[in-house]
């Protein structure tokens, strides 16, 4: 008698770990991805609203598209699919507010039980939410959903520091910073494991790196920004953004070690 065939299919189809190795380097991209998705997303909001949603969306998709149908990491789609996950996300979360009239506080506490209720599926799912385990078409797709959703509630986060809780700008990224500072010595401490104080930095990063975009273009008059305009940083960002990921991909210096524990 022959043996059943396995079931197979994209839940089932083992991948090449597909997340980068996280070190220094990781984390100074995604703040930069942060920082540059906030004030991108703001200076094309400025102009049409209606026409930078949907161009966003598209290209987010697209972004995205790419990433998914990678079989191995690769730096460039890596990226460019988080930072356009990043300006749609923030296109996303401002038109809640801005459109529908949400406060930042109800779309912050929203935003947060929708990472949550991710974080809590996928584990259910899966058994594990490290990203050294995300090697099916499944828990990928569980990955990005996650992500989409930690920088709609970091949006939401900077805002609701800003101007709900009249912080400014600047306060602000001293808020985030001193709070990132948290999961760092709750894991050298043995606090809190690896994988939550990775998630709690990555939520993080998303306001700290939006207040510096905010801080560094908006007005003076507008929540004690510079006014270096937002045009300005969005193109500095995206240089800087173009020359340490085209080193990523030349380098291979972040690629996903298949030897770390899941």
């Amino acid at each position: 008698m022959s043996r059943p065939t396995a079931v197979t299919g994209p839940a089932r189809t083992r991948l090449a770990p597909k997340v980068p190795h996280v070190a220094a380097v990781f984390w100074v991209v995604k703040l930069l991805t942060t920082g540059m998705g906030e004030a991108i997303s703001d200076f094309l909001a400025g102009h049409n609203p209606v026409l930078a949603v949907a161009v966003g969306f598209v290209v987010f998709v697209a972004a995205l598209a790419v990433q998914l149908t990678r079989r191995t990491y690769h730096a460039v789609s890596y990226w460019t699919a988080v930072a356009m996950v990043a300006v749609f996300g923030t296109m996303a979360a401002d038109a809640v507010h801005v459109v529908l009239g949400v406060p930042y506080a109800v779309t912050t506490v929203g935003y947060l039980a929708a990472v949550v209720l991710c974080l809590a599926l996928w584990r259910r799912v899966e058994g594990s939410v490290s990203i050294h385990s995300i090697t099916t078409r499944r828990r990928e797709a569980f990955y990005w959903a996650t992500v989409l959703a930690t920088f709609a509630l970091g949006t939401a986060a900077g805002d609701l520091t800003a101007f709900t809780l009249h912080l400014g700008y600047l306060d602000s990224v001293l808020l985030f910073a001193g709070l990132m500072l948290v999961p760092l010595l709750a894991w050298r401490l043995r606090v809190l494991g690896p994988v939550s104080s990775f998630w709690i930095a990555y939520v993080l990063t998303r306001p700290l790196g939006a207040s510096v975009a905010d801080w560094l273009g908006k007005p003076p008059t507008k929540a004690g920004g510079l006014g270096v305009g937002d045009g300005t940083v969005s193109m500095l960002a995206a240089a800087v953004f173009v020359v340490l990921v085209g080193r990523l991909e030349r380098r291979g210096s972040d690629r996903p070690r298949v030897d770390e524990p899941a």
